[in-house]
């Protein structure tokens, strides 16, 4: 066995060793965060909870603004699973694409620039984390699948949402949600949920995930739990992958420009 195939089967080995061992800890992680919480750990929690959900309800149409010019690129945009590689599982085809604002901390300056309004309210999140436009095709279905880690609280708010209520949604646990357009949703991403999209029309929401308020020691916790999500391989190369595509993007774009 040569130098490289060595290497390729240390990394096949260490890739194994921490998804075993990873998932235990985290999941024990998990129930630490849920006795620490200071708000509810039920699958969907109430906007009211976070008083800073209302500009977002508010400002939507600003949002939307923006996201429908970013939707005239639509086929530039990269699928979630070109980014977020071990997603590959839940979205193996072409239906789901992002619009990264926020990945695990990091900020996006280049998208931000181009939707300057969304990026100001997403900078106003108390512990955002990761954001991005989640834009659903046409009968695109997400299998059941769970979140990294109950240190975060998700919201959606609705910008396209088809008109048929009991063919696009989403079961987190055992409740069923709608989306509707202007609206947020906010739910902990760890409990089991799917998303269907049965209908003949776009599904696109503003994704992003915070950080769920914790007592001050599981926060100390959670901070030195996010230091080694940062410095992980699957977020680098998610990063790395991020930046290499809005680098094709912005030069797509200058050459179009250029073409008149």
């Amino acid at each position: 066995m040569n130098f490289t195939e060595t290497k390729a089967a240390l990394q096949k080995r260490r890739k194994k060793y921490v998804r075993r061992y990873g998932k235990r800890t985290l999941r024990a992680l998990d129930r630490y965060f849920a006795r620490q919480s200071l708000v509810p750990t039920s699958p969907v929690l109430a906007s009211p909870l976070f008083p800073w959900t209302a500009e977002f309800e508010t400002q939507w149409q600003a949002i939307r603004a923006e996201l429908e010019t970013v939707l005239q690129h639509r086929e530039a945009l990269p699928l979630f699973q070109d980014i977020a590689s071990d997603q590959y599982r839940i979205s193996p085809d072409d239906k789901w694409r992002a619009f990264v604002f926020y990945g695990f901390g990091y900020r996006s300056e280049h998208n931000a620039r181009l939707c300057p309004q969304t990026a100001r309210l997403l900078d106003r999140v108390p512990g955002i984390e990761n954001a991005f436009f989640s834009i659903l095709a046409p009968g695109k279905i997400i299998p059941s699948h769970h979140g990294v880690t109950k240190g975060l609280v998700r919201c959606h708010l609705g910008l396209i949402v088809p008109p048929e209520p009991d063919r696009c949604f989403m079961d987190v646990g055992d409740v069923r949600c709608t989306w509707q357009e202007g609206r947020t949703l906010l739910f902990d991403d760890t409990y089991l949920h799917a998303v269907q999209n049965n209908t003949e029309h776009e599904r696109v929401i503003l994704l992003f995930d915070f950080l769920r308020p914790l007592t001050t020691r599981a926060h100390l916790v959670r901070r030195t739990l996010f230091w080694f999500f940062r410095r992980s391989a699957f977020v680098q190369d998610a990063l790395r992958k991020e930046t290499q595509w809005e680098q094709r993007f912005q030069h797509d774009i200058t050459r179009k420009r250029a073409l008149g």
